[in-house]
């Protein structure tokens, strides 16, 4: 016992002393950088074998609802709620602060298995009363029961945070693709069905929660979070979980809304091409097509964006009593995310068609319908910056524990981004309107949070900052012009895969070249930043 809790001092001491944001940082985006790779090898199969019709549509769909909950219960307002507590009692008293992850595991997966037993017995009744089942119900079903794992596994990611420990949670997603690589091609000549093929698949995702699960309590083995006697802590998980309830609220209007854009989307494929006696605007595919054109936008923010407020928010909920300290990490992250977040704003609308028909097309899938999904990008990728940034800042006003200036403001955006899709997808843009309404509403998001952080930072924005945001606007401009020059001379409309990948790769390389040589002659610290080292 006196060695354990010797041990227990020394990693208090360690936390309270550690400053690892670029180490984090760089350790993150290298391992999200695979698992985002990984991802589009398992989203370009699931293109090549199904195309953009109602198969793609309807696991897409089912797909979102665990994802939903995860954003939601686990790396959403749960865990945001639970860090900073864990992270408080890490430091005070390691005894208690095992007492409180214990409680919390225990009760997340109660009451995230509740919720699955009932979800399972809905869908069913459903799917009878139906006289030809809906295929993304009956994909749901599948697939419901990886929610409570994935939840579980955030968690888990969270308390290995606060321990400083960021490789183990950022390679956990790596399992879920490779198992589901392995199902979309091992099985792809076993069934004429295509949607028992797609089920065989949605049992890979369940396989590969659990697979997760022991994966993260491999990492934790060291820590000795467990404990049998969490009596102590039921104080601290009331305190807990009236942080979590607005925090839900917030993040909870977010993903109700990305519900609801996932219903506009595959609404022809859940309820038919009729909205109510009117031709509905959308193909059966756009829920396909959509989530194709996420998964680009999303490659960088989760690479490098989400990487920033991962690393910064436990780092923030230490320093939140330290002023000086915690405008300085604001500063540095806000700085970080728009160095990586301009520039790849800029380039994924240049070279969104080649990357689309690059990373897509194939089989089933075409070069038009590349360029469909590339239409898509192009509404997305503005504000990836701005999708960065906002990440940032909610986890500074979290870290502050104030939860309700970002419930209020989600509320107005979520708000103002479902009158815009459902007043947009009649216009020509189509299912690009429903991307379109997304930037426009994180722009805003954005602009306000920075002006009420201030109630947090007396200058959030000081001449460093604005000095970092200029430059790198700058070599922005030179590299977005020189990867336009390379687009025009080599883009080929409608044309094969391979001349895709040549015109792909020759813009990445130059806007790489381009961009971190820049930085380097005009000696921007984020550079070094970028790879994990403090200046």
């Amino acid at each position: 016992m006196e060695s354990r809790d010797s041990a227990a001092n020394r990693e208090s001491k360690r936390m309270k002393t550690s400053d690892n944001l670029e180490r984090n940082t760089r350790t993150n985006w290298l391992l999200t950088l695979v698992s985002r790779i990984t991802g589009l090898v398992r989203d370009g199969a699931i293109s090549r074998i199904f195309g953009t019709g109602v198969f793609a549509s309807a696991f897409y769909f089912a797909f979102q609802i665990p994802n939903l909950f995860r954003r939601l219960f686990g790396e959403g307002a749960l865990s945001a709620a639970f860090l900073p507590s864990y992270s408080t009692l890490q430091e005070k008293d390691p005894q208690l602060a095992k007492a409180l992850a214990t409680l919390t595991i225990s009760k997340l997966f109660l009451l995230l298995g509740g919720i699955v037993i009932v979800g399972e017995l809905v869908l069913w009744l459903i799917l009878s009363q139906q006289t030809t089942p809906s295929q993304s119900l009956q994909l749901l079903m599948v697939m419901l029961p990886y929610m409570p794992l994935v939840c579980t596994v955030a968690i888990f990611a969270a308390m290995l945070h606060v321990h400083d420990r960021f490789g183990p949670p950022a390679a956990a997603p790596i399992i879920l693709n490779g198992l589901m690589i392995g199902a979309l091609y091992g099985f792809s000549q076993v069934f004429d069905n295509s949607l028992h093929h797609l089920m065989m698949i949605g049992v890979a995702v369940v396989v590969a929660g659990v697979i997760q699960i022991m994966w993260s309590l491999h990492a934790l083995r060291r820590i000795g979070w467990y404990t049998n006697n969490t009596s102590g802590a039921r104080d601290e998980m009331k305190k807990m979980m009236r942080r979590t309830i607005p925090m839900i609220l917030a993040l909870g209007t977010l993903q109700i809304n990305t519900l609801l854009d996932g219903l506009i989307a595959s609404w022809p494929t859940v309820f038919g091409a009729s909205f109510f006696g009117l031709e509905y605007p959308l193909p059966e595919g756009a829920m396909g097509s959509l989530s194709w054109a996420q998964r680009l936008y999303q490659f960088p923010l989760g690479v490098f964006g989400i990487a920033v407020a991962t690393a910064i928010y436990p780092l923030l909920a230490k320093q939140a009593k330290d002023a000086a300290s915690f405008a300085a990490t604001i500063h540095r992250g806000l700085r970080l995310v728009v160095f990586v977040g301009l520039p790849a704003s800029a380039g994924l609308i240049l070279v969104r068609d080649p990357l689309a028909a690059a990373i897509f097309q194939g089989g089933n899938f075409t070069s038009d319908d590349a360029l469909i999904v590339g239409s898509i990008l192009l509404g997305y990728a503005p504000a990836v910056w701005a999708y960065s940034m906002i990440h940032v800042l909610t986890k500074a006003f979290y870290a502050k524990d104030d939860v309700m200036t970002p419930v209020k403001i989600a509320i107005l955006v979520v708000f103002l981004n479902f009158i815009l899709n459902i007043t947009l997808i009649w216009t020509p843009l189509g299912t690009s309107a429903l991307a379109w309404s997304t930037s426009i509403c994180a722009v805003l998001q954005v602009s306000i949070l920075m002006v009420l952080i201030r109630r947090h930072i007396a200058t959030p924005v000081d001449g460093n900052v604005l000095r970092s945001w200029g430059v790198t606007s700058a070599l922005t401009l030179v590299m977005g012009a020189l990867v336009g020059v390379v687009m025009k001379t080599m883009w080929l409309e409608n044309g094969v895969w391979v001349d895709s990948v040549y015109c792909l790769a020759a813009c990445v390389a130059t806007g790489t070249i381009v961009f971190f040589v820049g930085s380097y002659v005009m000696k921007m610290p984020e550079l070094y930043w970028f790879f994990g080292r403090k200046s």
